[in-house]
């Protein structure tokens, strides 16, 4: 609640002067380093996945937010124990940018943060094997875009996700709490939809 409240507080701060835009970014990436609780015989976690996603971001002066969403098929793979297998995280994120004005014909970092949840599934061909949890997670990290013309541009994006408050005692898990974490690298297009002043 208090970082609902902040983030409020920051974009009713921004100058009455400023202008504001939409940013749609579809993407594609890939996992890595990532760790688990949950039974990972051949340590799939840690190894590079697929990632394909998408985010919407609406951007004030300096300030802005963003709803993220991404799939990693086969995130964990057995060919004798897993048959098939995904996580998914849908967050909601604060970001942190410098004014347009100062990276109109470059780069415009940002970073950002914020939390959401995370599912995840393992199809083992066992009902009392199977996975299908959804857990809250936290999320932050950064990137930089770029626009070749005034609305189309290229995005770059590494963030790291973590798992938070899993279930404890499910039986399919090493250590107590469910728990996953990795990190996202991501290259995609970013598309302006509408800026004003």
């Amino acid at each position: 609640m208090r970082l609902v409240l902040l983030a409020f507080a920051l974009l009713m701060l921004q100058p009455a002067t400023g202008w504001a835009e939409w940013q749609v970014k579809p993407f594609v990436g890939a996992t890595f380093g990532g760790t688990t609780s949950f039974l990972d015989p051949g340590q799939e976690a840690g190894k590079r996945k697929l990632a394909l996603g998408a985010s919407a971001t609406w951007l004030g002066t300096f300030i802005g937010v963003e709803g993220d969403v991404v799939r990693v098929p086969g995130f964990f793979q057995d060919p004798l124990l897993v048959r098939g297998s995904s996580v998914t995280t849908l967050t909601g994120n604060l970001v942190l940018t410098l004014p347009r004005k100062y990276t109109e014909y470059g780069l415009r970092p940002y970073l950002v943060a914020g939390g959401g949840v995370v599912r995840v599934a393992i199809d083992q061909g066992e009902a009392l094997l199977d996975v299908q949890t959804t857990m809250k997670v936290l999320d932050f990290g950064g990137g930089a875009t770029g626009f070749l013309t005034d609305r189309i541009g290229l995005n770059w994006d590494v963030r790291y996700f973590r798992s938070v408050g899993g279930k404890e005692g499910t039986g399919l898990t090493i250590g107590g709490k469910e728990q996953i974490s990795f990190w996202r690298a991501t290259m995609g297009v970013a598309v302006r939809l509408g800026a004003g002043r």
